[in-house]
């Protein structure tokens, strides 16, 4: 049964809710992390996806930030076509990690998660509101587009990480300046990345 709670507001929220996660000792599939935070907001999946992506020892895994950009492509085609329920396969689902990478990684996070949380406040809320969503999960779709290209221009992964960290960021506390930065670092990404493979 998939959890219906409301989306995190902060992001050591989003932590300590990741490390609940359930499922296997040994490890954590995509699925049981998606059952943990419930499937209806696409913020989460932002900041999954852009932690993931970022988090040392997990990012770093070759495939993983390809792999991510198929979670943010398919809920971000959900949120433009209007579904309220993301849906995503089960061959994507049953991706795994180690566990004990898994809570390294989070552990990892807490330290810049307080101090992203203290920046974090309402404001530019017209970025962030509806329709201004669709914006956001039309550029998470063109970064998630390019993602896989990015593996063979050094650092470029990262950049997309941290802008699906700061769009999701933007979400969830409705923070528009959050948001606006990630514009700008998407813009900075993608010409590096165009830049990089010509």
């Amino acid at each position: 049964m998939h959890r219906c709670d409301p989306a995190p507001s902060n992001l050591s929220t989003l932590l300590d809710i990741l490390e609940s996660t359930g499922g296997h000792p040994d490890s954590v599939s995509l699925d049981a992390i998606l059952d943990t935070l419930g499937r209806r907001s696409f913020a989460p999946f932002l900041l999954v996806a852009g932690i993931i992506t970022l988090a040392p020892l997990i990012g770093d895994i070759p495939g993983v930030p390809t792999l991510m950009a198929s979670l943010v492509a398919l809920s971000a085609a959900q949120i433009l076509i209007g579904r309220d329920h993301v849906w995503l396969p089960q061959w994507l689902l049953d991706r795994r990690v180690s566990r004990a990478r898994f809570t390294k990684a989070l552990r990892w996070m807490r330290k810049p998660a307080r101090w992203i949380d203290r920046l974090l406040r309402p404001r530019l809320t017209r970025l962030t509101r509806p329709p201004a969503h669709l914006l956001v999960a039309l550029t998470c779709l063109l970064i998630a587009l390019a993602m896989p290209p990015m593996e063979l221009v050094p650092f470029s992964a990262n950049g997309a990480g941290i802008a699906l960290t700061l769009f999701g960021l933007g979400l969830v506390a409705n923070d528009g300046l959050m948001a606006l930065l990630g514009y700008m670092l998407t813009a900075t990404t993608l010409t590096l990345v165009i830049v990089g493979i010509v």
